[in-house]
């Protein structure tokens, strides 16, 4: 482990600093940490994420799994820890909370075909699988008190079923809805908001995030006959992959070992331990799925281990002490 974490503080700023912070417990104002802070800022991958993302909202929605989409950049830039105070992200977040929709939640412009249930027309819009990232973006950019955000994380969280969240969308996206039965959970939904919830202890502990992460976890005891939305827990979703962008067994152990009273459940430490057991002889995490969209960073590639990856998996065991 220590000559991991050395390899990880020799790395890319952004494991350096993540790796101080969430693994060394090294505090904000250490000396170190603020170094490695700076670096990871102004290195030139995040500049250029901050300036694209500068044009919120960017392009028209067409898939909401397609890794390049702006709402998935504002994310990693939350999971890199970018705050209001840093250069340009109050922009940012002021373009994201600009965007409220008289329920709350933050939209996004979308086209959806009029084949699948849409209008066929470009409109400003929210869905369960894009307005919780936004939500949870713009939280840990430091919003998380703000009117509208509490607005948006009601709305949405009054969305749960007995089930989970379901697959929803906001009036102007009219009978659109994903690929499943009207009764089922949408995974991806409920991955979200957990995602989002997480970050607010307000909402953390409540009954809807148990219901959420109830739902994935029985989706994980149940993967070989269970895949509602066609959200499969088999080969693919197994692979490891950053950054977080869809519904992959990383991205689930992450948001599900934030929830302190998920840790000793059994079928999340059997989702963990699948992970533990792809480390290499020296401790290190490689890519076994990259998106193309994020080429050219340290976890784009498939015949290294990624510092960014590896940290995100002793993150989660740490969290849940293996």
């Amino acid at each position: 482990m220590d000559e991991t974490v050395q390899w990880l503080l020799k790395g890319p700023p952004w494991a350096s600093y993540r790796t101080r912070v969430d693994l060394l417990e090294q505090p904000e104002s250490d000396a170190e940490v603020r170094a490695a802070r700076r670096a990871m800022i102004g290195h030139p991958q995040v500049q250029a994420l901050l300036e694209e993302l500068g044009g919120w909202p960017g392009t028209v929605i067409s898939s909401h799994k397609s890794a390049g989409q702006p709402f998935h950049k504002l994310t990693f830039l939350a999971d890199l820890g970018l705050r209001v105070g840093d250069a340009g992200v109050a922009q940012i977040a002021a373009r994201v909370t600009d965007h409220a929709s008289p329920e709350g939640p933050f939209r996004l412009p979308m086209n959806i075909p009029t084949a699948y249930g849409g209008t066929g027309q470009d409109q400003w819009a929210w869905a369960l699988c894009d307005a919780p990232l936004s939500l949870y973006a713009v939280i840990k950019f430091g919003l998380g008190a703000d009117a509208r955000v509490q607005a948006a994380l009601r709305h949405l969280t009054d969305l749960v079923r007995e089930n989970g969240w379901p697959c929803a969308v906001s009036p102007e996206l009219g009978k659109f809805r994903g690929p499943g039965r009207k009764d089922d959970p949408c995974p991806f939904a409920n991955l979200a908001m957990l995602k989002a919830l997480s970050q607010h202890e307000g909402w953390r502990d409540g009954a809807a995030a148990a219901v959420g992460a109830e739902t994935l976890l029985s989706l994980w005891e149940h993967s070989k006959d269970r895949h509602p939305y066609m959200f499969f827990m088999g080969t693919d979703f197994r692979k490891l992959k950053a950054p977080f962008v869809w519904y992959d067994i990383l991205h689930v152990a992450d948001v599900l070992s934030q929830f302190p009273a998920l840790r000793g459940d059994p079928r999340l430490r059997s989702m963990v331990e699948v992970i533990q057991a792809k480390a290499d002889a020296q401790g290190r995490w490689t890519p076994e799925s990259v998106w193309k969209a994020w080429e050219g960073w340290d976890f784009g590639q498939k015949k290294q281990p990624s510092p960014w990856l590896t940290f995100l998996v002793l993150r989660v065991l740490k969290r849940l002490e293996m």
